[in-house]
């Protein structure tokens, strides 16, 4: 059954999701991204101009061929089911992802600051325990993501 964490109390979530996907990348874990179109580009955006020494290689699973999917341990995606790999999804959108029960392991951020996004996260919550999914907590606010 799929592992769900909420990580909350995230001051910028695609600054924390990057940091993700560096840790990710560095771990050797394959981790599909899935958000909001706009919020897709951006994160992409961002992935391209980190320093040399942080550089995350990404592809978007909607325009990449198969071989490079393959290939590639961060994966953006509207639709995290065209994703490659199934270790890890990270959430960024405001609902259930689609085929998240197909993963490892889900992680859901959830903002320190934006009432509608924590409020749609309790939403999200209480669907997954309904369906029975091992739900934990990490207070980004602590630390511990780098």
């Amino acid at each position: 059954m799929t592992e769900v964490v909420f990580h909350f109390n995230v001051a910028d979530k695609l600054t924390y999701a990057r940091r993700l996907a560096r840790q990710a990348l560095r771990r050797e874990t394959a981790l599909a991204i899935t958000a909001e179109p706009h919020d897709l580009l951006e994160l992409d955006r961002t992935l391209w101009h980190m320093e040399p020494t942080d550089f995350v290689a990404h592809c978007h699973a909607e325009d990449a061929e198969p071989a490079l999917l393959q290939a590639s341990r961060i994966t953006l995606s509207a639709d995290p089911r065209l994703c490659a790999h199934r270790d890890r999804l990270l959430n960024l959108g405001p609902e259930l992802p689609a085929g998240f029960d197909e993963f490892a392991r889900v992680v859901e951020l959830v903002s320190l600051t934006d009432e509608e996004d924590r409020a749609r996260a309790r939403r999200r919550w209480k669907a997954y325990a309904a369906a029975g999914h091992p739900i934990s907590r990490h207070d980004a606010a602590a630390g511990g993501v780098r």
